[in-house]
């Protein structure tokens, strides 16, 4: 079972990291430059990560937000992306500075392996479940009615992340509007709070 409790963003950097670095601003849809000295770390915004298959399909890979680093050293897979969600501010990790940044590092390879643990649940309502889970933890602000999700993601995102199609999405969006367990705000959702307050079961 997973309780939705918010988790830690990426440790704090070094002081002897902090000092030096270089800030670079992205717009909402351009994707981050891939360089293999170099490793991104995210202070506003968020990213997501992918690749695809040779028929094209999307894979997604993570969801990345402020502390968090991604970086084309992070990642063999060929192609791979870093897309921008949102308009974002980053700071460039060098090479040099990687033994600084071991923590964070290790954390990224922990959030690819959820995701990949989500998208193996073999009931698609349940992978839908702790994907929205997944996020809350990730981006939820908190409001009165439950846990506000300023992220746009189309049902199209959501199907390609957890490995079904977007009128399943839909469909099942519905039901958990239905059942309370989301509100729509617009092209945004809130997830309840009474959903997040509790466990959900496999």
């Amino acid at each position: 079972m997973t309780m939705l409790t918010k988790r830690p963003m990426a440790t704090t950097l070094h002081p002897t990291v902090s000092d030096n670095l270089i800030q670079r601003m992205f717009n909402r849809t351009c994707s981050l430059p891939l360089r293999q000295d170099t490793l991104w770390r995210i202070e506003r915004g968020v990213v997501r990560t992918m690749t695809w298959n040779e028929a094209g399909t999307l894979i997604t890979l993570g969801y990345w937000g402020p502390g968090e680093l991604v970086g084309r050293p992070l990642s063999q897979l060929d192609p791979y992306r870093m897309e921008c969600l949102t308009d974002v501010q980053t700071s460039l990790i060098p090479s040099s500075s990687w033994p600084y940044v071991l923590d964070a590092i290790l954390s990224s390879k922990r959030e690819n392996e959820e995701i990949l643990s989500i998208a193996r649940h073999d009931r698609i309502n349940q992978r839908l479940l702790h994907f929205l889970g997944y996020l809350a933890r990730k981006f939820g602000q908190r409001t009165d009615e439950g846990l506000f999700l300023d992220l746009p993601l189309t049902h199209e995102a959501i199907a390609v992340t957890i490995g079904t199609t977007r009128i399943t999405i839909t469909r099942l969006l519905k039901l958990f509007a239905r059942e309370g367990i989301i509100k729509r705000h617009r092209r945004q959702l809130v997830l309840s709070l009474a959903f997040c307050a509790k466990p959900i079961m496999d």
